[in-house]
């Protein structure tokens, strides 16, 4: 099932990638890293990347976590997508603030096109 903008659901998608993420992540550590920023505005990219264990993973496993947070397969994380990047790895996880994904998009879109590629959210998973 797909919605008027392209985007499956977040309930479909998100169950299978949460499958794959904890493939390549502890889903203990996942756990404790979205209870952290439970609260709205609580949000911080670096912060969550590194208690998940991301920044400790290699950069293909950084790049399946790319392709797994790419819900519609464009080759880019857009802002639509990262507003639900929590579910994408656990289905209880929150929805960002806009206040957090228009933070984290800034912080990650460094040629400005208003979405993340793979190569800026490798460079963003190692700041």
């Amino acid at each position: 099932m797909v919605s008027s903008i392209g985007l499956t659901p977040p309930g479909d998608s998100h169950r299978a990638a949460e499958m794959a993420m904890k493939d390549i992540l502890k889903a203990d550590d996942i756990q404790k890293a979205l209870d952290a920023f439970k609260a709205a505005d609580s949000f911080g990219h670096k912060r969550f990347f590194d208690m998940v264990g991301l920044k400790t993973k290699s950069d293909d496993d950084v790049k399946k976590v790319f392709l797994l947070l790419d819900v519609d397969n464009s080759g880019f994380i857009e802002e639509e997508e990262l507003k639900f990047v929590l579910k994408g790895f656990a289905p209880d996880g929150r929805d960002l603030t806009d206040k957090e994904t228009k933070t984290f998009l800034r912080a990650a879109d460094k040629d400005g096109d208003g979405k993340i590629g793979m190569e800026e959210f490798i460079a963003l998973v190692r700041e």
